[in-house]
């Protein structure tokens, strides 16, 4: 029996490590995604704060972050344990710690993105560790720790739609509008222009390997050893393929040429969305949510620029704010009681219960996120500042933030 216990404890342990090396991995895809689609001359800069966002957010979420989210709960609100060391005192073993890390640090790497080409690093340093040190763990509190209210009502967002990707989403969505767009997007008309990324190629490598990173993201939320994993896998590849093969027919219709830089978000949409039921639905649940998540890139993208004239140089206000949501509540449509997590939504006959469950818990974390993040970004605009110079900016963020180019060897378009 011990030997037995024993085998089982390292097996899963052993899962657990490889899932949050895959996860940690997708940094790597995040940073060559963002660099990819934005200017050369910022590429340095977005290097700098993907490593710094990882590095500044370890340190944090070991001291208080994990104990705020997985410490003995207050309420139901937030964990009041295991700070300074959650090891040392028993709330967590290391492999839990890291892998966890791994994910609050996800959340925060969205946020680069969307703020990209003119922000002051310092001011992103600030405002990474503290969704590292507070806005992520409090929301995960409510979710994935056992006693949160969420969690005590029934919402299930199994590895993180809408508290990894949505959360990181909507800070986006706020660090963006109270930023102000680049330089050059919006004519005296308001419409926008494009400004194209400067190496589409480095963007495709990034959404391989968040691709790839997925399949540690969605199965590892397992915490061990378990025959889900190949499930979860499955609907995790479904989702995400089906999403870009519908973006692409989507932006050939409206475009007139399949749009690549669209397609790649497509499939990183389908990814978002199926992460809070890759244990609950079937593949062909997988399958209706991958389509739908497909829509709601396409159309978010331009209806965040359009109308709301928001300037998201990567897009992830569509892909993890708006995807993440959508698909967490289509939890409650698509959810059946003979997938792993056992849970019924519409289509199995499980009533309108779990969707309202679904819709309150995305509500939630949209308000609590939006409400923090005003105040985050509002505070320091109004003391550091939030962006450099126009001179700066046009100058480029490698020059200005760290004197150096990424690429010394050639000239780099203005």
């Amino acid at each position: 029996m011990d030997a037995v216990a024993t085998n089982t404890s390292f097996l899963d342990t052993l899962w657990m490590l490889i899932a949050a090396v895959l996860v940690f991995f997708m940094q790597a895809g995040f940073a060559m995604v963002e660099a990819g689609f934005t200017r050369a001359k910022n590429a340095n800069n977005i290097i700098m704060k993907n490593i710094m966002d990882f590095s500044v957010g370890s340190i944090l979420f070991f001291i208080a972050g994990y104990g705020l989210m997985y410490g003995q709960s207050w309420n139901g609100i937030i964990g009041i344990s295991g700070f300074f060391d959650p090891i040392a005192s028993g709330l967590a073993s290391p492999v839990e710690v890291i892998f966890q890390t791994v994910f609050c640090a996800t959340a925060a790497t969205i946020v680069s993105g969307a703020m990209a080409e003119r922000t002051k690093f310092v001011s992103y340093l600030i405002y990474s560790a503290v969704i590292s040190l507070l806005i992520y763990p409090i929301a995960g509190s409510w979710i994935w720790n056992g006693d949160g209210w969420l969690t005590k009502l029934g919402f299930h967002d199994f590895a993180g739609s809408t508290l990894v990707h949505s959360l990181g989403g909507w800070c986006a969505l706020v660090g963006a509008k109270i930023l102000g767009p680049r330089v050059g997007k919006f004519g005296k008309d308001g419409k926008p222009k494009a400004i194209p990324g400067h190496n589409i190629t480095l963007g495709a490598l990034g959404v391989f390997i968040l691709w790839f990173g997925w399949f540690g993201f969605n199965p590892g939320s397992t915490l061990g050893i378990s025959n889900d994993i190949g499930h979860i896998a499955m609907t995790t590849n479904l989702s995400a393929a089906v999403a870009a093969v519908v973006v692409m027919f989507l932006s050939w219709a409206k475009y007139g040429k399949p749009d690549v830089s669209m397609t790649l978000n497509g499939a990183l949409a389908g990814l978002v969305a199926i992460t809070a039921g890759c244990a609950a639905v079937t593949f062909w649940g997988a399958i209706a949510i991958g389509f739908i998540a497909g829509f709601v890139v396409l159309f978010g993208v331009e209806f965040i620029e359009k109308v709301l004239k928001i300037d998201d140089p990567v897009g992830a206000i569509a892909v993890h704010g708006l995807s993440g949501a959508v698909g967490t509540i289509l939890v409650g449509v698509f959810a059946v009681s003979s997938a792993p997590a056992g849970i019924s939504g519409l289509v199995d006959g499980g009533g309108f219960s779990l969707l309202g469950v679904q819709a309150l818990g995305v509500g939630a974390i949209f308000v609590w996120t939006v409400v923090a993040a005003i105040i985050l970004f509002t505070l320091i605009k109004v003391t550091i500042g939030l962006r450099v110079t126009k001179g700066e900016e046009i100058k480029g963020l490698d020059l200005g933030e760290h004197a150096s180019e990424a690429y010394a060897d050639f000239v780099i378009k203005m």
